[in-house]
């Protein structure tokens, strides 16, 4: 990974170094060691791979709860300020699950929780020149089930739809030089209603009497807004209102969507006196996501949703992928058909974000999963959580929240009220955080409080889904008499009605190698081509749904229900994959059953669309 994209794309500086690499490392079974100090250092490891995985050149599946890590280095960084006015950061993408950090020997940082970012300001350690020794404790108890930790097994071996551990540094590490006075975070929030969108900043360091911040926002070549504003204080909230083009055909042109990915790049300069201070680049998107009975909505019009699930797990890195890896997964799941992921149970790097937001995919953002309910696991979701909710809010591509999957970590949900009321406390938790996207509550069943009715049903015939899900009404119908693994769909007193969504379905598991599982077994790639068709044929007949997101992306350890080898080689034709998620006819198929009408888009998402118009209308005379 020598080549490293800057790992905080919407806030990005010259000045910084990634630290991915040899590192020196050391299992501490026991609990031995307390201070760098007494570390005995055998072996290397390759950051940021937890050494679980092949990458890492480790490659150690046991049970270990703490790691060491240790890397000298220079700073490679020119400066580019004066002496005194320059700070030096230390910056973590992700450590599992509680890290120590300490720099020539002083401890300069504390984090829990393995799936978000933390830093340490190294300002009196380092001068230009010196050498940085920078030790690393990682602590991650294999058996702690009280912690978000998803996927990952506490068992010896993968099992079921768990998998392998990831221990330990597993994101980008790298410094980053700024100066005293700085931008220390910032956050976009589209308002497409006022064409408009909202910047949020924090500073640090001293204010002086004519500190001004100058904003400069570009789409392509052509000039949106260039604002100055003199600052107070170090908290700034701003308006910037963009010239409205008026014709929906302009209007469009500007507007973010998976179809035309227009992103405005962002310039922000800290001045004072005329000298710039800092400068950051950065980018934002006009895009607005709502929901309504029937529909989710972007960008003020109906949207049928086509989401993937998709596990980020990698053979050889296992949660951690590069760059390139990132941007393929994304650039296959469009050619699939889809036009959304649903990330589960895993928090990604945000660089899939970047590439989501750049190459235009729709992304549902999902906690990790604790798997007992507790104090302590409830305290530490909603940390967790809401400091992810910090870093990612400003990603255009995320267009839903997830907090529980499948009542995962709240087991007893018709029977605990404290159950229920987490699952109520992590809904309205993140509306407050972020109210312009819709929260699914609990994806899957036994929904206590959700903006979309999340439906796992992994039948594998398709003339059962359009009887369960063909209408609104039959949607209302397997409320009360389709239970997905003996569970309730919804829990008595949840609010209704929201539109529904079948956000787990299919699972056809093809492999000519191991074996494996899935929800139905496949013998050819024809029968897997052949089936899929029909049942995603069968979904989008479901006038009763939104849209929906298939299981699953790629084979990932024992599950082998993906549409792509681990390795990312489709198990069949890719085109003709990608005609039966977007519910397209070839004009041969179009022959054959002209029921599926002649533009190439499904019949059915027209007629939604034609619905939705005629209500419209009839309001406007009523």
């Amino acid at each position: 990974m020598d080549h490293v994209p800057f790992p905080r794309p919407q806030l990005e500086r010259m000045h910084w170094q990634h630290l991915n690499g040899h590192w020196d490392f050391a299992y501490d079974d026991q609990q031995q060691w307390r201070t760098p100090q007494e570390v005995t250092f055998d072996r290397q490891i390759l950051v940021p791979y937890a050494p679980e995985s092949p990458a890492s050149g480790i490659h150690d599946t046991g049970f270990h709860s703490t790691l060491w890590y240790r890397r000298r280095v220079t700073p490679a960084l020119d400066p580019g300020l004066s002496g005194e006015r320059q700070r030096l950061y230390l910056h973590f993408g992700a450590v599992d699950y509680q890290a120590t950090v300490w720099v020539n020997g002083q401890q300069v940082a504390r984090h829990e929780g393995g799936h978000t970012p933390f830093s340490a300001d190294l300002s009196g350690l380092w001068t230009p020149g010196d050498t940085l020794d920078i030790v690393v404790r990682a602590v991650d108890d294999p058996f702690d089930l009280a912690k978000p930790r998803g996927k990952q097994t506490w068992k010896a071996e993968p099992h079921e739809i768990w998998y392998p551990r990831t221990t330990g540094i597993w994101q980008t590490v790298w410094l980053e030089l700024r100066p005293e006075t700085h931008l220390a975070a910032l956050t976009w929030t589209s308002n497409v209603e006022r064409w408009a969108v909202q910047l949020q900043t924090r500073l640090d360091g001293p204010l002086s009497d004519g500190l001004r911040l100058r904003v400069t926002l570009r789409a392509g070549e052509q000039l949106l807004a260039e604002d100055e504003y003199r600052l107070t204080h170090p908290e700034v909230t701003r308006t910037i209102t963009l010239r409205d083009p008026g014709i929906d055909a302009a209007r469009h042109e500007l507007m973010w969507s998976p179809e035309h990915p227009q992103l405005i790049d962002a310039v922000l300069e800290l001045l004072e006196g005329g000298q710039v201070l800092d400068r950051v680049q950065s980018y934002t998107a006009l895009r607005s996501v709502a929901v309504d009975q029937q529909h989710f909505i972007l960008n003020g019009r109906p949207y049928p949703l086509r989401l993937v699930l998709d596990q980020g797990y990698w053979p050889r890195g296992l949660m951690t992928a590069s760059s390139e890896e990132l941007r393929q997964d994304v650039e296959l799941t469009r050619r699939l058909g889809f036009n959304g992921a649903r990330k589960h149970q895993k928090i990604e790097d945000p660089l899939y974000l970047y590439w989501c937001d750049v190459l235009g995919l729709l992304v549902w953002e999902e906690l990790p999963s604790a798997y007992v309910f507790s104090t302590t696991s409830a305290q530490r979701l909603v940390r967790e959580w809401t400091e992810a909710i910090e870093r990612d809010r400003s990603h255009p591509c995320i267009v839903a929240w997830v907090p529980i999957n499948e009542s995962w970590g709240v087991p007893d949900l018709p029977l605990v009220p404290e159950q229920r009321e987490l699952v109520r406390t992590l809904y309205h938790l993140t509306r407050t955080l972020d109210p312009s996207r819709p929260v699914i509550g609990n994806d899957g069943w036994e929904q206590v409080v959700t903006d979309i009715l999340a439906i796992h049903d992994y039948t594998h015939l398709p003339e059962q889904l359009i009887e369960r899900y063909g209408t609104r009404e039959a949607v209302e119908r397997s409320l009360n008499h389709v239970r997905p693994h003996k569970r309730l769909l919804a829990l008595e007193g949840a609010a209704r009605p929201q539109p529904a969504m079948l956000t787990e379905f299919g699972g056809l598991a093809y492999t000519t190698e191991d074996p494996g599982w899935g929800y139905s077994r496949m013998t050819s790639a024809q029968e897997l081509q052949d089936s899929y068709t029909r049942l995603l044929t069968a979904v989008h007949r479901c006038d009763g749904l939104v849209g929906f997101c298939y299981t699953q992306l790629t084979d990932t350890y024992q599950e082998k229900n993906g549409l792509l080898y681990e390795d990312r080689t489709p198990k069949a034709d890719l085109q003709m994959l990608g005609r039966a998620t977007r519910g397209t006819r070839t004009p041969q198929e179009q022959e054959r059953d002209p029921g599926m009408g002649d533009s190439g888009y499904n019949f059915i998402w027209r007629r939604k669309l034609q619905q939705a118009a005629e209500r419209m209308q009839a309001m406007a005379e009523d």
